[in-house]
């Protein structure tokens, strides 16, 4: 489980799968860290060479002074890939991991082959919503927020279903540096990818969840429209459909990326 050290700022990297396979990068939500793909990686390190890595502020991983800036956590992603010798890479990014690709894909497409960019959105306005939680997180901490976040990842149904998957959850948000979350929450309070997502020429698959309270259905139709060569899934989830519908989740990128 290294460390990479990126213009002097430390991110905690794991790496699962043949060492000569085709490599696929992962990138988790706000709120998470890498252990959030712990049900797909055993199916896709099969196939690929998984990576995967804390965002700045979470798990592992540097918290450094906020707020952060997409351009600053597409960087981040970018020194990573230089440490490890990858110079192109499949990428699968879930919320926040999906707005990291958005940037990687209109900054650096050469460095992405196929990507699935999974319960995002291009624009998370308005900005006091933003500003609300890194209040929240100021006045309570993590604490303040998890119960709130629980409910917007997951529906009741499935919380009531799943509570040791929801301990897990829970977990791991109160695990996450109030530093982290409030820098990476001002940096999708000020990201506006719109107009430069009309741009992308790759190939992108939209993972969309159709009861997503978050990153609605309507901010992934509006991501696939923009771009011209992507496709679409919807899956019957909330917000971090990989939790939810973990088979499915883990066979629609299989499929996709083979």
């Amino acid at each position: 489980m290294p460390i990479i050290r990126v213009n002097g700022d430390d991110f905690f990297v794991q790496l699962d799968g043949p060492a000569k396979a085709p490599v696929l990068l992962l990138s988790n939500s706000l709120s998470s860290d890498l252990s959030m793909w712990d049900d797909q990686v055993p199916v896709w390190a099969e196939h690929f060479r998984v990576v995967r890595y804390d965002q700045r502020g979470h798990g592992d991983s540097v918290v450094s002074a906020q707020p952060y800036s997409m351009d600053q956590l597409g960087h981040d992603i970018i020194g990573i890939m230089d440490a490890l010798g990858i110079e192109t890479a499949h990428w699968c990014g879930l919320s926040l991991g999906g707005m990291v690709g958005m940037w990687m894909l209109t900054h650096a497409p050469e460095r992405i082959d196929k990507a699935v960019l999974a319960n995002t959105a291009a624009y998370m306005g308005p900005a006091e919503l933003w500003n609300g939680r890194i209040e929240t997180a100021r006045r309570g901490g993590m604490g303040a927020l998890v119960e709130p976040t629980i409910e917007r990842w997951f529906p009741e149904q499935f919380r009531k279903a799943a509570p040791a998957t929801m301990d897990r959850m829970r977990t791991m948000i109160l695990r996450t540096p109030v530093e982290g979350y409030q820098g990476c929450c001002a940096a999708i309070r000020d990201m506006d990818q719109r107009v430069s997502i009309r741009n992308i020429a790759n190939s992108v698959l939209l993972i969309i969840g159709s009861r997503d309270p978050a990153t609605t259905p309507a901010d992934g139709e509006l991501i696939a429209a923009s771009i011209r060569q992507a496709k679409t899934v919807v899956l019957d989830a909330a917000h971090i459909s990989n939790i939810e519908q973990p088979a499915a989740f883990a066979s629609t990128v299989l499929d996709y990326l083979s």
